[in-house]
């Protein structure tokens, strides 16, 4: 087993050269803006805090309220080491996802990745949104994502009618 104290030297090198902090900085300014943007094109949703992640992934809820009466909610989450966006419809706990888990695998989830019951996993169903994101033109990023998370929602509405 290695010890930490390696890890934690070649963190501050890489933290001395300023490409991550401006990086994950940058990732945390578009997310913001993102869950601002959405919230403000579509009214009728709500949008749960930031969570941060450790730079594994970054995400926030972005929930129609008919989802929400089912305790679920859609996820908007940025894969950092993977550089994508995906959707994720996830349950409020562990037992709710579990549930619609059992439930989807009877069903044709189409182009849809069906999660499985494992520790670590956050969802019930996954979709790409955007693979290697350009943040440099962020409003056409976020314009991207807002068509292709109203797609995915209305295809969870329709796969969980």
């Amino acid at each position: 087993m290695e010890k930490i104290n390696r890890f934690i030297l070649e963190y501050g090198n890489q933290l001395h050269k300023g490409h991550i902090q401006r990086a994950y900085k940058g990732i945390m300014t578009f997310m913001s803006n993102l869950s601002i943007y959405l919230v403000n094109s579509h009214r009728e949703f709500s949008v749960s805090a930031l969570y941060p992640g450790y730079m594994d992934m970054t995400y926030f809820a972005f929930t129609p309220p008919d989802l929400k009466i089912k305790n679920l909610k859609i996820a908007i989450v940025y894969l950092h080491e993977q550089n994508r966006f995906e959707a994720w419809l996830s349950g409020s706990n562990r037992k709710i996802q579990a549930e619609y888990i059992k439930l989807l695998s009877y069903k044709d989830t189409k182009e849809y990745k069906l999660s499985q019951v494992l520790p670590g996993v956050d969802s019930i169903i996954e979709s790409t949104l955007v693979d290697q994101p350009d943040f440099d033109n962020s409003e056409e990023l976020k314009k991207l994502i807002d068509l292709k998370i109203v797609e995915f929602t209305n295809d969870m509405r329709s796969l969980l009618a």
